[in-house]
């Protein structure tokens, strides 16, 4: 299975947080999955720790390539049709990384691990 990590579960699976949900971990842990983390998800990290509201041990982008490499995760592009996808969304969820994360979920047919139920409101499958 081809999964989408959302950001929150990527941080709480680096940091080994409990309230990471027991399905998400086990699709995180499994080897035949192939999990992707977005983007979309660093820049979000780059963002939020430039305005100080996330400390991270290293600087976003070694934590990123670090944590991407050491767990066998894949980093995915943002690429024109996730953007066009992006403008033709409902407006059930108003966080554009979130938005960006349901179009590329859609997109690329990705299941999404993320605590956000409003994932499934896009009809996009969430692990959780």
């Amino acid at each position: 299975m081809r999964v989408l990590i959302d950001t929150h579960a990527f941080l709480w699976w680096v940091e080994g947080d409990r309230p990471l949900a027991a399905r998400a971990r086990a699709a995180l842990a499994d080897q035949d999955n192939e999990c992707l983390f977005s983007l979309a998800s660093v820049w979000e990290l780059a963002i939020k720790a430039g305005l100080g509201k996330l400390k991270l041990a290293l600087p976003v982008r070694r934590y990123v390539v670090e944590n991407v490499v050491a767990n066998n995760f894949r980093l995915l592009e943002i690429r024109v049709p996730h953007l066009g996808r992006v403008e033709s969304l409902p407006a059930h969820h108003g966080d554009p990384f979130d938005r960006l994360l349901i179009a590329q979920a859609l997109e690329e047919n990705l299941a999404v691990v993320t605590a956000d139920p409003v994932f499934r409101k896009y009809g996009v499958k969430r692990i959780w």
